[in-house]
């Protein structure tokens, strides 16, 4: 399998704070993987290092063959073939949902107006939308408006998508629809790193857990292995508090 990505000693600090320090981390081309672990262990730091939202202290971080932490690597090229998912939805309050996702195929892939529409319409139905393509942010729910955000990242036609714990600003009802959305893109085959703290969602969909603790990455495995067999302290005592 293609590596997608490949992170090699990864530091990043912030003033004085060490968040992370030295993560190594290979994911292949349509694998599955879940980042689990405490709160304050380094796990979105990460993901935003990953599309340079935060710039790593030290270390390198390839995608698709580029090396992104190289100045002279064009971001927002490598960017396109990212997406990303916040906890935040981060939708344009003043646009439609169709117009949130048609936004950037228009300014960036320079599709015409028809084509992004087209694209958007096809999206939104891929997500359950279908119905709410003229409605405004405010007046979904904030599953729907997660749904929309995730639709709006497939509008790029990323082949890696992040996601930083996109359930946790939901109400639990709201939690079931997305997660099924995120499902059916890891069937579909799309390359996947999810922090999550979705336990039943990392064991049923990833293909490998990593569990972070204190800006390390303590352990790493198939869920059968992380879920039911620990072998560090650290993950036994973190899964005994969540499980």
């Amino acid at each position: 399998m293609a590596k997608k990505v490949r992170v090699k000693n990864l530091c990043k600090s912030f003033g004085s704070t060490e968040v992370l320090k030295g993560m190594d981390l290979e994911v292949s081309e349509g694998e599955v993987v879940c980042l689990i672990g405490p709160s304050g262990s380094g796990k979105s730091t990460f993901l935003r290092c990953l599309n340079q939202l935060e710039t790593p202290t030290s270390g390198e971080i390839e995608i698709d063959g580029y090396l992104i932490t190289d100045k002279n690597t064009n971001i927002n090229k490598v960017r396109e073939n990212i997406g990303m998912v916040f906890q935040q939805f981060n939708l344009f309050h003043h646009l439609t949902a169709k117009k949130n996702i048609m936004m950037a195929p228009i300014d960036r892939k320079k599709l015409s107006k028809k084509e992004a529409e087209q694209r958007a319409m096809e999206l939104l139905t891929r997500v359950g939308m279908s119905d709410k393509a003229d409605s405004y942010p405010r007046q979904l729910s904030g599953g729907q408006q997660q749904r929309v955000a995730i639709a709006r990242a497939l509008a790029m036609n990323p082949d890696i998508m992040l996601f930083d714990e996109p359930t946790s600003a939901l109400d639990p009802e709201m939690v079931g629809g997305v997660l099924q959305v995120m499902k059916e893109l890891a069937a579909a085959g799309m390359t996947m790193i999810v922090v999550t703290h979705e336990m039943g969602f990392a064991r049923d969909v990833a293909d490998r857990i990593v569990f972070m603790s204190d800006g390390y990455i303590v352990e790493e495995g198939p869920p059968s292995e992380i879920f039911t067999n620990p072998k560090e302290p650290r993950t036994k005592d973190f899964l005994n508090h969540v499980l």
